[in-house]
């Protein structure tokens, strides 16, 4: 199994997990809303503390909970935890294995907190001391590089905050991200040209904002482990406050402007950058005036609801990262330096 074929799994596994996931959502939402939480208290690392970056925008827009992502080295160097009183404590973790994510929890629960883990192995350390376990059931993740166990726990986030809303339309709104997913894995051959363009690529910045934020630091991470490029994520706000000094003629920019509320911020930054300062633009987009202002175009099925198009913008990206591996000569199945656990502390 490959890194190649695991982004293509993404549609099944999500399908699955939205099907068989449901009835877990429904019942931890209730125990959640059982226990009178007063806000979040999130534990991740690398590509699963981008999925809890999605949270913090998803959870706090839809369901008005405050959200606070933790500093684990509080738990397990310096001995200080904070007070918790009142959060639901959430980790996330492929593995589950992770000391520091499995400490949060673990001190979280001596406090009284209700726990949460969401994990791809239910019989791991993290769920052992979770008091409600949600199973991202991708299956087994070869790869090094996350890819099917990023999307399912952006599923499962987006799930519980359904499940949490109460709201039936956001249900059926879910079920159609496999589809529009698989959509965009269809635009794989004209993303292998596209990457050849960038194959001397030595670093480059990806620009997203609002749920997207997320999206950006996925993506750039991906990069930096496939590609080994010097990528900084930052959102369109962030990157006028100083970043945006580095710019010159053919600087590369990736970036996600999904059609919602921050559109018009990320886009009229894009189209600075392109028509002032003549910027590289690779921008995945389901907006047909960004469409024609990038040099490198990647466009999204239409009538994606802004809150769903991280679960489908990263599908290109990753198809992008790993087209971009292979157009620099690298394996991106063998990303050096790295190990599929990270056990850190």
């Amino acid at each position: 199994m490959t890194l190649h074929d695991e982004i293509f799994e993404q549609p099944d596994c999500l399908s699955k997990l939205i099907s068989d996931g449901h009835d877990t959502a429904m019942r931890i939402a209730e125990i959640i809303r059982a226990r009178e939480i007063g806000y979040v208290f999130l534990a991740a690392r690398g590509t699963s503390d981008n999925a809890g970056r999605y949270a913090n925008y998803l959870w706090g827009a839809h369901n008005r909970l405050p959200m606070a992502l933790a500093t684990p080295s509080l738990f397990t160097y310096y001995k200080a935890p904070p007070h918790l009183n009142g959060a639901l404590v959430i980790g996330i973790s492929q593995s589950g294995k992770s000391p520091d994510i499995v400490s949060v929890l673990e001190e979280g629960k001596r406090q009284g907190c209700l726990t949460l883990a969401i994990t791809n192995d239910i019989r791991s350390p993290l769920a052992r001391h979770a008091d409600l376990i949600f199973d991202i059931r991708a299956g087994e993740e070869k790869a090094i590089a996350a890819t099917k166990t990023y999307t399912t726990q952006l599923a499962a986030l987006a799930m519980l905050s359904a499940a949490l809303a109460g709201e039936d339309n956001l249900w059926q709104e879910l079920e159609k991200v496999p589809a529009w997913i698989e959509d965009t894995l269809n635009k794989e051959e004209a993303i292998q040209r596209m990457a050849q363009r960038y194959r001397y690529m030595a670093q480059c910045v990806v620009i997203g904002r609002g749920f997207n934020y997320a999206t950006a630091f996925e993506w750039a991470l991906k990069l930096k482990e496939l590609t080994h490029v010097i990528a900084e994520p930052y959102s369109s706000a962030d990157f006028q406050h100083g970043p945006i000094a580095m710019v010159t003629g053919g600087f590369p920019i990736l970036a996600v402007a999904a059609r919602g509320k921050v559109f018009d911020s990320v886009s009229s930054m894009l189209a600075k950058l392109r028509q002032q300062l003549d910027a590289e633009l690779v921008v995945i987009t389901n907006d047909e005036r960004m469409l024609e202002l990038a040099q490198s175009p990647i466009p999204l099925p239409s009538g994606i609801p802004e809150w769903l198009t991280p679960l489908v913008a990263i599908a290109p990206a990753q198809l992008f990262s790993c087209a971009l591996a292979g157009a620099k000569g690298y394996n991106a199945d063998q990303p050096r330096r790295l190990h599929k656990i990270t056990l850190t502390r």
